[in-house]
């Protein structure tokens, strides 16, 4: 009993941060969601008001929860894709395979202020490199963040550019696989993909499983980009979920309605976060 005491003393600072700035703030937005709350004054009762108004009377919110599940449905696939096939060309016996996976991955560890403000010159329609790049095979490129049509595809591209984040899981993954898997299959005569669609991607399956619910709950909170970048414009066609509700706590000072979009998001990713893990028995192989 004396050293459970004694691990708890020594746990005891991540024990108050976690209570004063997690779960005291989780329970108390609970409260806060059926209030009118502008930081000012005291928060008044409305009951279900707020939730009514974001189902029943508030366009955007929909707006918002449309483009925010289009990029999840968009943005993680294309992530898992993208990571997976250059963890298999990364995974290669190769002369100087490290400084390639090195060149990958740096891009992962910078911050992602810095990272989006680059891109916002990058994506610039009239001085911007990829526009530039496109005008010497004479190319007009569009006005990518300036353009409701391309300004969510230009999220969406730009979220590549950190995969390689995930890629070294991919990476963990494969150099995790029994060598002697592949060598029974070269013996069978399997050839490289079927070697790749039935041993690389099966055994890989957990990897993929853990990101895929981790690409899926940061699709969903997907804000600093679009914050930085665009702001939710032009006209909305980038009001991602977590920025709207960023808009009506800070710009508008409507805590009472910003907590009741909270837990609504809250909800809507622990819905897809279990539907997830109901299905995963059906294509994860945990076996070796």
């Amino acid at each position: 009993m004396r050293k459970n005491w004694t691990g708890y003393l020594f746990i005891s600072p991540w024990l108050t941060g976690f209570f004063l700035f997690t779960a005291i703030p989780f329970l108390v937005s609970v409260y806060l969601s059926f209030t009118r709350y502008d930081v000012v004054s005291a928060p008044v009762w409305v009951g279900l008001a707020n939730y009514r108004k974001l189902l029943f009377g508030d366009p955007l919110f929909w707006t918002a929860l449309r483009i925010t599940f289009e990029y999840a449905l968009i943005a993680v696939p294309a992530g898992i894709l993208t990571g997976v096939g250059l963890a298999i060309l990364l995974n290669l016996d190769l002369r100087g395979i490290s400084v390639y996976r090195t060149i990958f991955y740096l891009p992962s560890i910078i911050p992602i202020v810095a990272t989006s403000v680059v891109f916002v010159w990058i994506l610039n329609p009239q001085i911007g490199l990829v526009n530039a790049v496109l005008r010497l095979f004479h190319i007009v490129g569009p006005a990518w963040l300036m353009d409701t049509k391309w300004a969510f595809w230009s999220l969406v591209l730009m979220s590549l550019w950190s995969v390689g984040g995930s890629m070294i899981i991919y990476l963990a993954g494969l150099k995790d696989i029994p060598a002697a898997l592949y060598e029974a299959a070269i013996i069978d005569g399997a050839g490289p993909w079927q070697r790749t669609r039935h041993i690389t991607l099966p055994m890989l399956t957990p990897v993929i499983f853990f990101n895929l619910i981790m690409g899926v709950i940061g699709a969903f909170q997907y804000f600093t980009q679009p914050y930085i970048m665009t702001n939710g414009g032009p006209e909305d066609s980038t009001q991602f979920y977590a920025l709207y509700l960023f808009n009506r706590a800070w710009r508008y000072l409507d805590m009472g309605y910003a907590s009741a979009m909270a837990w609504i998001l809250f909800l809507v990713v622990m819905f897809f976060t279990v539907l997830i893990f109901r299905t995963h028995a059906r294509w994860v192989h945990y076996g070796q």
